[in-house]
C-alpha cells in the first residue's frame, strides 16, 4: 500500500461519502469479521518504522491475565494510567505512596517493556489533591522548594527506567487558551512550569521531557490550540529544556464522523507550528469516544476504524512523531465509560479490544497505518 501524505488525506477528504460520514482515507469495509489480531504485533509494525508503540496500564490490571497477555503481545512500552499522579503518590501531606507505581515499573522491567512517565505536575486543580489546592505559600521561593521536593522524588524514583516524562500536563485552559491559575502558580506564574522542567532535567537527565495536553482537531479546541502554541513559544524563548509535545489524541466532544476537511486543515496547521519550533510530537493517550453515535456496533466500529486510519495517516506523515500510546486496550476498562457517558447506557467501544478481549477493526486500522508509514529516526 502506498504511503498517504497529508495532502492526499485532505484531497480524499473532499470526496468523502456523505453516507459513511468519513473523511475519505479509509477503506469502507474495514469493520468486517476478520481476525483483527492476526499478523505481527503492533509494536513490531511500529518499530519497523522507528515508532515506539504501547498503552496505558493500571496496577489493578496486573491481576488480569488476559489484559497482561494483550499488553505483552502488542506493546513495547507502557505508561501508568494514574499511579504516577500526585493524587496517588501524595494523597495527603504526610503520605508518599509508590506501591502501585512500583508494581507497574517492576512488571515493565521483568517483561522487557520500556516505560513513559505521566505526570510530574498535573497543573489543573480539578485533578490535584485537595490539600495541594488549599496551600497558600508566602513566596515564590517557598513554592519552588515544595514543587522541587515533589517532582524530584517522582522523577528520581524510577530513573533510568522511564525514558520520557510528561513533565507538565494540561497547563492551558481549554476554554480561554490562557495559562491556568493554581495554588502553585499563585506566587510563581509560568516560572512554575520552567522550574518543573529544570527539576525534571536534573533528576531524570536521560529522559525526554514533554508538555502534554488534550488540544485537538475539534472545533471546540480552537482557543486551546492557539493557547498551547503561544505557551510553547514562551517556553522555547525562555530556554526551558523541553523536547516535545504530547498530543493526547482523545476524540471526546466531536464524533469520528465530524473529522472534516476544514478541521483536518486546521489541525495540520497546528502540528506544523509545533514541529516548526523544533519539537518532536508524541501521541500519548489515543482513544475514540462514541458518546453520540447510534448504538449499532458494526456502525460504530466502522466509523471508529475509519477515523483511526485517517488520523494516523495524517499524524504519521510527520517524521517528528516518534511514539504512539493508546489509553487502555480493552473497552469496558476504559475511562471513557464514565466520562461523557452515553444516554442509552450502551457500552462504549473506544479501544482496540472489546470487553471479551477480542481485537476489533480499529486495531487493523492502526496496524495498516503503521505499515503505510515512512521510516524515521527512532526515539
Amino acid at each position: 500500500m502506498s504511503q498517504l501524505t497529508r495532502r492526499d488525506c485532505l484531497a480524499l477528504a473532499a470526496g468523502a461519502s456523505a453516507v459513511a460520514g468519513l473523511s475519505g482515507c479509509a477503506t469502507p469495509d474495514r469493520a468486517s469479521n476478520a481476525d483483527h489480531a492476526s499478523g505481527p504485533p503492533l509494536h513490531e509494525l511500529a518499530s519497523e518504522k522507528g515508532i515506539r508503540f504501547g498503552s496505558a496500564m493500571s496496577a489493578r490490571q496486573l491481576d488480569d491475565s488476559r489484559y497482561r497477555d494483550i499488553m505483552l503481545r502488542e506493546c513495547a512500552t507502557m505508561v501508568a494510567e494514574n499511579e504516577h499522579k500526585w493524587y496517588t503518590v501524595y494523597p495527603d501531606p504526610d503520605t508518599v505512596n509508590f506501591v502501585p507505581a512500583d508494581r507497574l515499573v517492576a512488571f515493565a522491567v521483568e517483561n522487557g517493556l520500556t516505560m513513559r512517565g505521566h505526570t510530574l505536575l498535573w497543573h489543573r486543580p480539578q485533578y490535584s489533591p485537595k490539600w495541594v489546592n488549599e496551600l497558600d505559600f508566602s513566596s515564590a521561593s517557598d513554592t519552588a522548594d515544595f514543587v522541587e521536593q515533589k517532582i524530584a522524588l517522582l522523577a528520581g524514583r524510577h530513573e533510568p527506567v522511564i525514558y520520557a516524562w510528561d513533565v507538565v500536563n494540561e497547563a492551558i485552559d481549554d476554554q480561554t487558551g490562557a495559562f491556568r491559575e493554581t495554588s502553585l502558580s499563585a506566587r510563581m506564574g509560568e516560572q512554575l512550569i520552567d522550574h518543573a522542567f529544570h527539576v525534571a532535567k536534573a533528576h531524570a537527565p536521560n529522559a525526554k521531557l514533554t508538555y502534554n495536553d488534550f488540544m485537538s482537531w475539534e472545533s471546540t479546541s480552537t482557543a486551546h490550540r492557539a493557547g498551547v502554541l503561544r505557551f510553547l513559544e514562551r517556553l522555547k524563548r525562555r530556554g526551558v529544556p523541553i523536547d516535545g509535545l504530547g498530543i493526547q489524541s482523545h476524540s471526546n466532544y466531536e464524533m469520528p464522523d465530524e473529522f472534516t476537511r476544514d478541521k483536518q486543515r486546521n489541525w495540520i496547521a497546528f502540528c506544523d507550528e509545533v514541529v516548526g519550533m523544533g519539537l518532536d510530537i508524541y501521541i500519548t493517550e489515543f482513544d475514540v469516544n462514541d458518546t453520540d453515535l447510534k448504538p449499532d456496533i458494526a456502525y460504530r466500529d466502522r466509523l471508529i476504524a475509519g477515523y483511526t486510519r485517517d488520523y494516523f495517516d495524517m499524524m504519521l506523515a510527520y517524521p517528528q512523531l516518534k511514539e504512539v500510546l493508546v489509553w487502555g486496550m480493552v473497552d469496558d476498562q476504559s475511562w471513557l465509560q464514565t466520562f461523557l457517558p452515553r444516554a442509552d447506557d450502551v457500552l462504549k467501544r473506544p479501544t482496540l479490544y472489546d470487553k471479551d478481549y477480542k481485537a476489533k477493526a480499529v486495531r487493523t486500522s492502526l496496524a495498516d497505518a503503521f505499515r503505510g508509514a515512512a521510516r524515521r529516526q527512532a526515539l
